[in-house]
């Protein structure tokens, strides 16, 4: 009978030590990427007007049409390698809440056009300077994390 108990109570032990693990672990998913405009951390997704693209901040993807699809990647196509995202324009996308939303992207196109800007827009944090080793994406979604070093 004791013998049981302790069983039990170390499987109990073990199943709450294997939840609360899994609990922090998602904690860090869905993070804004220091890009992102000031103020708004329970949003999903960016429209980014200058690169027709979206930025998922749930799973830190971006999502730009190729080819007659939408794809997502961890980086925007090579055409816009050196885009500035601390720079662009990024709109909020506060009322949608599905998976898709590239579902209005005419309607975005044309009421965000390339170059749109609204009042002035900060970003969460600084953008890097050339001198600093984070200059090449240690963070989320703005490059391929490829080093820009010359021999």
């Amino acid at each position: 009978m004791k013998t049981l108990k302790l069983i039990v109570i170390g499987i109990v032990l073990f199943l709450a030590n294997n939840l609360q693990a899994q609990v922090s672990v998602n904690i860090n998913i869905g993070s804004p990427p220091q890009w992102g405009p000031v103020g708004y951390t329970d949003v999903r997704y960016y429209y980014l007007p200058d690169v027709e693209a979206y930025y998922d901040v749930q799973t830190a993807m971006f999502i730009y049409y190729v080819g007659g699809t939408w794809i997502h990647r961890t980086y925007l196509p090579t055409r816009y390698r050196n885009y500035d995202l601390y720079s662009g324009y990024k709109v909020v996308m506060a009322d949608y809440h599905g998976n898709t939303p590239y579902v209005h992207f005419k309607d975005y196109k044309m009421k965000y056009a390339k170059g749109y800007r609204a009042n002035g827009q900060k970003t969460i944090g600084m953008k890097p300077t050339k001198g600093d080793n984070h200059s090449k994406m240690n963070m989320k979604g703005s490059s391929k994390g490829k080093s820009n070093k010359k021999n």
